[in-house]
């Protein structure tokens, strides 16, 4: 049995190089906009903003999905959701046993029509499978909500769901089911000048959970200039539908360096016990609101009051560790 072992230290050492070497940014270099990923039974799960189509890329490492192929799951020629498929998101529904893909974005996501972003609506993708990826995927409408709308996400409290987006009309309602909401509510407007570089922005909102505090991190300001940055709001009041239970940080937490970026998502690491940042950037600048916009990963600390410390977006040279 000797001679077996240079082969286990050899991949022992090949596993702790890529924990702790890892992966270099970007995760996506095109077509990276709007990112989200979810891990599940041994395999991260990346969806971006692709335009035509849905597609999830799935690997074992968060490294494995810059050469990973990508899986076309859905594309629609209905002439009112055909064209700019952004943000899908993937969540599970466990009252329903069942994964569904939000689009614009149970998958979430919204689409539109061809020549124009004025008609985005929020569409909804139900999973086959307990499984996302031998999942097949079949279109449901969510009812209320035929009002332009982008960004969808879902908030978890307890038992209960939120669907927070981004509109006109309103910024959160409760769930019902994956396709049943109720009356929206409006919990944020732009507000701080970091808000309103070369437009009133407020949009993609992501969740983000840690020792019994909920925060609602939103992208703001224009993504086409030079002030797309993040910001935040935290669950400070019993009521999420009521926008004063609702605080907003005065300052921006994650601004511009080594690019743009903007819109993000957050995921658990395979233990549970670190949480991750996944979002895109522009190098260009002012920045730029298409498919030119790359996917980074970054892991998230905690300031000493508890609240969460994103950092500055990583420079593309540096080698990232792997979740653990």
């Amino acid at each position: 049995m000797t001679m077996f072992k240079p082969l286990y230290i050899l991949l022992f050492l090949c596993f702790h190089f890529f924990l702790v070497f890892g992966f270099q940014n970007p995760i996506k270099a095109t077509d990276g906009s709007d990112p989200f990923i979810v891990f599940h039974e041994g395999y991260y799960y990346l969806t971006t903003t692709t335009w035509t189509n849905i597609q999830i890329t799935r690997a074992t490492t968060i490294g494995g999905l810059k050469t990973a192929s990508p899986k076309v799951v859905w594309i629609d020629s209905t002439s009112s959701r055909c064209c700019n498929v952004w943000a899908p998101e993937i969540h599970w529904r466990p009252t329903e046993g069942a994964w569904y893909i939000l689009h614009m974005r149970s998958s979430y996501y919204s689409a539109g029509t061809s020549g124009t972003f004025d008609n985005q609506r929020i569409h909804a993708l139900k999973g086959s499978a307990t499984t996302i990826w031998e999942s097949t995927w079949t279109r449901i409408t969510i009812p209320n909500r035929d009002v332009w709308s982008i960004d969808a996400t879902v908030m978890v409290l307890g038992s209960t769901r939120y669907l927070v987006y981004s509109s006109w009309d309103g910024d959160s309602i409760q769930m019902n089911s994956a396709t049943t909401v109720g009356d929206a509510v409006k919990i944020s407007t732009p507000t701080y000048s970091w808000e309103k570089v070369g437009a009133n922005v407020n949009e993609g909102p992501a969740l983000l959970y840690h020792d019994g505090r909920t925060f609602l991190v939103f992208s703001a300001s224009n993504c086409a200039g030079t002030g797309y940055t993040l910001g935040r709001l935290e669950l400070t009041g019993s009521n999420p539908l009521s926008a004063s239970s609702w605080t907003k940080y005065s300052n921006a937490i994650f601004v511009s360096a080594n690019g743009y970026p903007g819109h993000n998502g957050f995921f658990l690491s395979p233990s549970g016990n670190e949480i991750h940042m996944v979002y895109h950037a522009s190098s260009t600048s002012p920045g730029t609101c298409d498919g030119n916009r790359y996917t980074m990963v970054q892991q998230v600390g905690w300031h000493s009051d508890g609240t969460p410390n994103l950092g500055s977006p990583r420079a593309l040279s540096d080698n990232v560790p792997e979740p653990k």
